[in-house]
């Protein structure tokens, strides 16, 4: 087989050739340098990201015959020898395949014999998050005390299945995603080199679709080549990648805020026609918005927005959208997308989904509209409280002036307070059932705000279960408005909130609302209520039984007829 892809082609032989790791490379290097060299390394990060790129690099640079130097000559028999793999100092070994107990041991015996040719031997074990925990003990010892002429180089894309006792005995690289700008600069330079002719929009659709990448970019690159004819068009690369162009998601978007139902439908229609996947469109779609939102917080670091090109058809978008908006939009569309996930039918909830975003921004304004009243009503509660307190103290004054004359002053409520329920409940009440309540209402909260009933969560933040039973239980209010809202089952609250509670705790439990002030000259009646009953029984006692209790003991007497 003659042809090579352009991966292969261009695997970097040079530490200035590996894109995005710069925090990587310069630290090895400057190690290099300074003769400063570890036993073992561990590279973890995405795949395609450079790991195994690295590892070799750094094993001809510590076995070139120049060293010490930052960079591998390259020439010399011993780096020409790593790079076409006949060096047998420096082995590669897939963890995937040779992941058993055996395998490692044969390493951990062959180790304590010295290099046939080259400085260092070094094994590059790649994906060693495959190994089994028998494996990862046998190479424990080994990696801790290795020969000074042994080097390990550990690389995986998932470093929390490794053991700590692997890592703690490792120097830790963590490669990240390339940044699409820099995918960019690394192509243009391979397609120059290779005379291909590509548009500059399809370069930056191929870094886009290979979420940051390398090894994913030169495929995809490799395959719009195989697939167009004389120049790489930027629709050629949506065709292979099966995304949807900058424009078409404009228009999109614009559709869905213009609240214009058929024409979103339209265009996601034709999108499927064309052999789009739902799933692609869907992850657009949050970039687009989630890169509209930091242009409208930021616009002059325009370096923030990664997937999309700042034109002039974004900046009207990103300046007509508001802000609210698109956080309403990110969230409903992360939640379509975990759904989509675990379905069969992803159009259908794609569907779905557009047609929730076309009516949003009424669901928005009513929100809005309940808030802006909750909040009226709260600040003409606290101007009545105001007023209340001004005459209380205007009372007390008059009070200190003439002590012979006291004025009283009632302040009247209009919601009637079920006294004798509250006393049942308390009769009743155990600390295990207010305990169950006070642990599921943090959750219950949340549940409401998920279930879109945030006006229904903001009329409960203010409240506190204060007593249960086994049946009920006592909700404390802070403002007296919102009791009464509760109380009343004003627009279902009441009623959502028993049924979320009975989902919580299988339980089915009648809420009881009353006032902060209220719960506490109810509770204190109560208590002394139950001290009365309590003295009463004691006297209606026979004294020679109260004697005889006082001499020997509730538990030793026997009371017969």
């Amino acid at each position: 087989m003659s042809y090579k892809a352009l991966y292969r082609v261009f695997r970097p032989q040079r530490f200035e050739d590996v894109v995005g790791q710069e925090h990587v490379t310069k630290t090895l290097q400057n190690a290099l340098l300074q003769k400063k060299i570890s036993h073992a390394y561990l590279f973890s990060g995405p795949r395609g990201t450079g790991k195994t790129s690295v590892a070799k690099i750094f094993a001809k640079a510590v076995n070139c015959e120049n060293s010490p130097t930052a960079e591998p000559c390259n020439e010399c028999s011993t780096c020409l020898g790593i790079t076409d793999g006949s060096l047998a100092d420096v082995l590669e070994i897939d963890a995937a395949s040779n992941n058993g107990v055996d395998e490692i041991r044969d390493i951990r015996d062959k180790v304590k014999f010295a290099p046939s040719s080259a400085r260092y031997k070094v094994y590059i074990i790649d994906e060693v998050h495959m190994l089994s925990i028998g494996a990862f003990n046998a190479l424990l010892k080994t990696l801790e005390e290795p020969p000074k002429h042994v080097i390990f180089i550990l690389a995986t894309t998932e470093p929390h299945k490794i053991p700590l006792t692997i890592i703690s005995r490792c120097q830790r690289f963590d490669f990240r995603r390339i940044q699409p700008q820099s995918i960019v600069t690394r192509l243009k330079k391979i397609v120059e080199e290779q005379h291909i002719r590509i548009q500059e929009e399809a370069l930056l659709a191929i870094a886009r679709a290979a979420d940051g990448g390398m090894r994913d970019a030169l495929s995809l690159l490799d395959q719009a080549i195989s697939f167009s004819e004389d120049e790489v068009l930027l629709e050629d690369v949506l065709a292979i990648t099966g995304s949807v162009s900058q424009y078409k998601l404009a228009q999109l978007i614009k559709a869905i805020y213009e609240k214009n139902t058929a024409q979103a439908l339209q265009l996601f229609n034709d999108l499927m026609d064309q052999g789009k996947d739902p799933n692609r469109l869907i992850e657009d779609l949050i970039y687009y918005y989630r890169d509209m939102l930091l242009y409208k917080a930021a616009p002059q670091l325009e370096e923030v927005v990664q997937r999309m090109v700042v034109d002039e058809q974004f900046k009207e978008l990103a300046q007509v959208i508001p802000a609210p908006f698109i956080y309403e939009t990110i969230d409903i569309l992360n939640k379509s997308q975990q759904e989509m996930r675990w379905t069969n039918h992803p159009r259908i909830y794609m569907e779905v989904a557009l047609v929730k975003l076309c009516y949003q921004e009424q669901d928005v304004n009513a929100s809005s509209t309940m808030l802006r009243s909750l909040e009226e009503k709260i600040r003409q509660l606290e101007s009545e409280l105001q007023k209340i307190k001004e005459q209380g103290t205007k009372i007390i004054h008059s009070e200190q002036a003439e002590p012979s004359k006291k004025v009283v002053k009632s302040v009247r409520s209009d919601y009637k307070v079920p006294i004798g329920r509250i006393h049942e409940i308390l009769r009743n009440a155990t600390h295990q059932d207010l305990s169950i309540i006070k642990n599921s209402w943090s959750n219950m909260l949340e549940l409401l705000k998920k279930q879109n009933k945030v006006s229904h969560a903001a009329l409960l933040q203010e409240s506190e279960p204060v007593a249960a039973s086994s049946s009920a239980f006592v909700l404390k209010f802070k403002y007296e408005i919102h009791c009464k809202m509760v109380a009343e089952n004003s627009n279902h609250v009441k009623e959502n909130l028993e049924h979320v509670l009975y989902d919580l705790t299988g339980k089915k439990m009648e809420m009881v609302a009353v006032p902060e002030g209220e719960w506490l000259k109810i509770r204190e009646d109560f208590i002394r209520q139950q001290q009365g009953n309590a003295r009463e029984k004691e006297e209606a006692e026979d004294p020679f039984i109260a004697e005889a209790k006082k001499w020997f003991g509730e538990n030793l007497i026997e009371i017969r007829d």
